[in-house]
């Protein structure tokens, strides 16, 4: 039987685990002239392939735009930056997962939200399939570790209220 207190570890522990993957995941946005000229330079996918071909045209709008249109790439400043404020908002459930709980659901649905996204806006922006499905991945990744954690959640709960009960029949 796991206890109260190994149990608020995992939960902790799952919740360091998702707030890190916001962060990283939300500051690449901040470098992504730097990072796209590095992965064509460094020449990790074949031009000939659709990755590499893709990865190519990608930083091509990307040199592009940041000479001519610079303030365009605020737009991946504040993105960086909502990936940070998400993260801090589960600084909440990490300090007390039960009172918190609606933050993870809110995390799952946020996740969810993610496909419906990635399906309408992708075409419309013209993003091929692959990184649209790629994209659709981070939402249901994502889940995954909110929907454990949810539940451990509600095992905590429940041992918090089968304690406070056998206190009260005592």
């Amino acid at each position: 039987m796991v206890t109260p207190e190994k149990l608020l570890a995992r939960i902790r522990g799952m919740i360091v685990f998702f707030i890190i993957a916001l962060v990283l995941s939300g500051v690449t946005a901040f470098p992504v002239y730097s990072e796209l000229k590095w992965i064509n330079k460094m020449h990790f996918f074949s031009r000939d392939s659709f990755l590499g071909n893709w990865l190519f045209q990608v930083w091509m709008a990307v040199r592009e735009a940041s000479h001519i249109f610079p303030f365009l790439f605020y737009g991946y400043d504040w993105l960086a930056f909502a990936h940070l404020v998400i993260a801090m908002a589960f600084l909440g459930p990490y300090r007390d997962p039960v009172k918190n709980k609606w933050i993870i659901e809110w995390g799952m649905l946020c996740c969810a939200a993610v496909i419906p996204l990635a399906v309408i806006a992708g075409p419309i922006r013209h993003i091929p399939w692959l990184h649209i499905f790629i994209d659709c991945m981070f939402g249901i990744i994502g889940i995954i570790p909110l929907w454990i954690t949810k539940k451990w959640i509600e095992r905590l709960e429940n041992e918090g209220k089968k304690a406070t009960s056998e206190k009260a029949t005592r």
